[in-house]
């Protein structure tokens, strides 16, 4: 256990210091200014800065210095339901999930601010209390990993709802989920009554406070591979289901409704104002974060 989350520490530290250096800071900034001090005017400096009454005293012009209240809390609300074990590629989707978490939590704690987790399933599993310094992260890395939950649903309604209830102060929620849920691993339709439900749950977040959702998926999830008869079990709940992948009508269903399930959840949250991305287990993760780090500073 201490030599797989001293492994993701190594390697998220650095990819923090080499590719995320700066990203983190811009895109979230601090609730006021402090004023610091005043100096002398320079070319360049924004005259609505002047300080007219030292300016007055000392017969040339002089600006206010300001200081960003930086400190913020960083929440990670990440799914700890049975399907995050599922991966066919390198990693598993909850393996993915430690990695982000980490990258983003490290991150914090270079700018000083506080981390807090939320494992759930269909209830909270686990809610650790923001805390900084390495060994809160770490802890944080390790009950990703490692907590065993007592239940494999997934309810993410029940995980804002509890979220906002703690959180009282605005915070930066990062929410990393595979977005599947239900009997038959629906992603939610903001037509269906489950599915309004949880885009209103997500929308109420998102004006308490900063939210950005992370859906997490695995190739298998999007296509599947023509191998002819294959047995399937929804880790959730069990069921088995058997299928000819070597029907070529079927494979090609199976991806169109994925793809319209995925944009119709990501059209939902587009039009609610909230943040998202995509990650996969097979692809590289670091940079299609960094350029939503980038794409959302230039926005803002």
């Amino acid at each position: 256990m201490f030599r797989r989350v001293r492994q993701i520490e190594i390697r998220t530290r650095r990819l923090v210091t080499d590719a995320m250096a700066g990203a983190y800071h811009s895109v979230f900034k601090g609730q006021g200014m402090d004023f610091e001090e005043v100096r002398e005017y320079a070319p360049g400096d924004d005259v609505r800065r002047i300080d007219w009454n030292v300016t007055a005293k000392m017969d040339r012009p002089f600006v206010k210095k300001f200081r960003e209240e930086r400190e913020l809390t960083l929440m990670l609300l990440v799914d700890g339901s049975a399907s995050g074990s599922f991966g066919s590629a390198s990693s598993s989707k909850r393996e993915l999930a430690a990695e982000i978490a980490s990258v983003l939590a490290f991150s914090a704690t270079r700018n000083n601010d506080k981390v807090g987790l939320g494992l759930f399933t269909d209830h909270m599993e686990k809610f650790v209390h923001p805390q900084k310094g390495r060994q809160h992260i770490l802890r944080v890395i390790r009950d990703i990993l490692f907590f065993t939950p007592q239940r494999r649903g997934t309810d993410l309604v029940h995980a804002l709802n509890y979220t906002n209830r703690l959180l009282r102060r605005r915070a930066i929620v990062f929410l990393i989920t595979d977005f599947l849920q239900g009997p038959n691993g629906e992603l939610p339709n903001p037509l269906d009554r489950k599915g309004g439900e949880l885009h209103r749950a997500l929308a109420l977040t998102n004006r308490r406070h900063d939210l950005v959702c992370v859906t997490l998926s695995d190739p298998r999830e999007r296509e599947l591979p023509s191998i002819g008869l294959l047995t399937l079990e929804d880790s959730e709940t069990g069921q088995l289901v058997e299928i000819d992948t070597g029907n070529a009508a079927l494979r090609k269903r199976y991806a169109k409704e994925n793809r319209t399930r995925v944009d119709q959840l990501h059209r939902g949250l587009r039009q609610s104002g909230i943040d998202s991305l995509v990650l996969s287990t097979d692809l590289p993760y670091i940079m299609p974060l960094r350029q939503f780090f980038e794409q959302r500073t230039r926005r803002r």
